[in-house]
């Protein structure tokens, strides 16, 4: 499949804009054509914030979102918003330490924020959720993402950031 589609939701300050950008940096870096956007509340930390990155081989006509692939959700708000799109085959892939827990075959809980305390970065859940993003869903390549984040940080963020990747790229199984 050439065409991906994805929803990163969550709560302000939790750094979703952010893994949204890298995310298409990424695939960029892949050769692929993407369009990132950005939404959030007045309120920078709290209120409700989200990227949308559609990547596709061939030329996009269209730069909304109309059916994505997967919705990550970092926070309750964020999960309630779009769990309906479960029942149209999209996977919601979402932080169970944040999120209750949702049924169904197309819902993944995944505990990215409590991997990232384990690393020391409780504030990084966002990049172990793009590992587990990228890795179980195909769409761009882990190395790709990998000089994604060594061109945006300097050491040691850099070196702590390429951890928390590869620790929810583990996490990605049977997304």
């Amino acid at each position: 499949m050439t065409h991906h589609e994805f929803i990163l939701a969550g709560t302000g300050g939790q750094g979703l804009i952010l893994a949204g950008i890298l995310l298409a940096e990424a695939a960029m870096l892949d050769g692929r054509n993407v369009v990132q956007t950005q939404s959030y509340g007045i309120a920078s930390r709290g209120g409700l914030s989200l990227a949308e990155v559609i990547i596709d081989d061939d030329e996009i006509i269209f730069q909304q979102v109309r059916k994505p692939d997967c919705v990550l959700a970092l926070s309750e708000e964020a999960a309630t918003k779009y769990e309906a799109w479960t029942a149209k085959g999209v996977t919601l892939l979402y932080d169970n330490g944040l999120v209750q827990p949702r049924g169904g075959a197309n819902c993944h809980g995944r505990g990215f924020t409590r991997a990232a305390a384990d690393l020391g970065s409780s504030d990084s859940a966002n990049i172990v959720a793009l590992g587990a993003l990228a890795a179980g869903t195909g769409s761009v390549s882990l190395r790709s993402l990998q000089r994604a984040i060594e061109a945006r940080f300097r050491p040691p963020a850099r070196e702590q950031n390429l951890r928390l990747l590869a620790i929810g790229s583990g996490l990605a199984a049977s997304v």
